[in-house]
């Protein structure tokens, strides 16, 4: 078949080149399958990895601190005419301090626990919440300053560990009455005077914490929304407003004329359309007819019986008057002129009859 050995050792060598660029072809079929598959699996992870990050969050458990407005560590100190209150609660708790100071020029809704047993066990609550909240992920890194920002539900902190509100800080729910905004800072909270935060398309301020690593201090005249959970005080000053709660694990909470209002969220619910019923006709009146007077029952006269021939009484003759006054006769003698009178009569009627045949 071949015509010298050198000849045989090209074709072999050929198929063996050929078998060679066939595997090499696979081979590279082969590679780009698995890029392929590596590449789809990286596009799912990267849509899902938005999906989880925006994952819905469970809400704050924060038991027995749940009802309490201001809860302090070390000490309360009230200056002016604060209002405490709300309809989740308006209680003032301190422990292990006793020291409040200005309480009588406050209004509180709710009672005060001083150094007591429930203020103990709002405390142990308030630390197990403030360590669920630090734990939470997936976290989202934003810039220091929040104000002039919109944010969507989620977990935040921020690189250097601190948070700013200067101007106005929004926050969407987007339409979701239990979206869950918590904020961890590893040192400081600082809000500007006059600052404020925003709740739009259902976020609600009872669903945002603010987990705070040391101290939290509200500007002036600010506005503020949430639930703050401090590790060591909170000072708010003069007018500031809190829609939420102050909590201090261990340090102070100073008040100075401020309103905190601790409410319960509410979710409103669109009713239901209401289905205009299908008409009912009314039904054509029924004549009623017209009665049918039953005949009277004509009573048959009773007959009346021929009467018995009457027989007239013979008539009693006229008595042939007499001269001269007869005077009455008594017993036999009386009825004696009578008895012959009538058989006079008697005589005279039959001789009539007599003569008449």
């Amino acid at each position: 078949m071949y015509e010298n050995k050198h000849q045989r050792d090209e074709s072999k060598k050929s198929i063996n080149k050929l078998s060679r660029g066939e595997w090499l072809i696979v081979k590279t079929i082969n590679k780009s399958r698995i890029v392929s598959i590596v590449l789809s699996v990286m596009l799912a992870i990267m849509l899902i990895t938005p999906a989880i990050s925006n994952a819905a969050q469970p809400s704050l458990n924060l038991g027995a601190a749940s009802s309490f407005a201001i809860l302090a560590g070390s000490a309360i100190t009230n200056t002016g005419a604060t209002t405490i209150g709300g309809n989740a609660g308006g209680d003032v708790g301190l422990f292990p301090g006793t020291a409040f100071t200005g309480e009588a020029s406050a209004t509180i809704s709710g009672s005060v626990y001083l150094a007591d047993t429930l203020a103990s066990t709002a405390k142990n609550d308030l630390l197990s919440a403030y360590n669920d909240a630090y734990g939470r992920t997936p976290v989202t890194r934003v810039p220091t300053e929040l104000g002039g920002t919109t944010l969507t539900p989620g977990v935040y902190d921020s690189a250097d560990g601190t948070f700013q509100i200067t101007g106005t800080l929004t926050l969407d729910g987007e339409g979701d009455p239990n979206a869950v905004f918590i904020f961890k800072t590893a040192s400081t909270l600082v809000t500007a005077s006059g600052s404020s935060i925003v709740n739009i398309n259902s976020a609600t301020s009872c669903q945002v914490y603010w987990v705070v690593g040391s101290s939290a201090t509200l500007g002036t005249n600010s506005n503020f929304v949430g639930s703050l959970l401090a590790f060591t005080s909170i000072t708010a000053n003069t007018g500031a407003s809190v829609r939420g709660r102050l909590l201090a694990i261990n340090g102070a909470v100073t008040l100075d004329n401020n309103s905190i209002s601790n409410n319960i969220c509410t979710t409103t619910v669109e009713p239901e359309p209401v289905v205009e019923p299908t008409p009912i006709e009314e039904p054509e009146p029924v004549v009623e007819p017209t009665p049918i007077e039953e005949p009277e029952v004509v009573v048959e006269p009773t007959p009346i019986e021929e009467p018995e021939g009457v027989v007239e009484p013979a008539p009693v003759p006229t008595p042939v008057p007499t001269t001269g006054v007869v005077l009455p006769a008594t017993g036999i003698a009386a009825t004696a002129p009578l008895t012959a009178l009538g058989v006079v009569l008697t005589l005279v009627g039959f001789a009539l009859f007599k003569s008449k045949k």
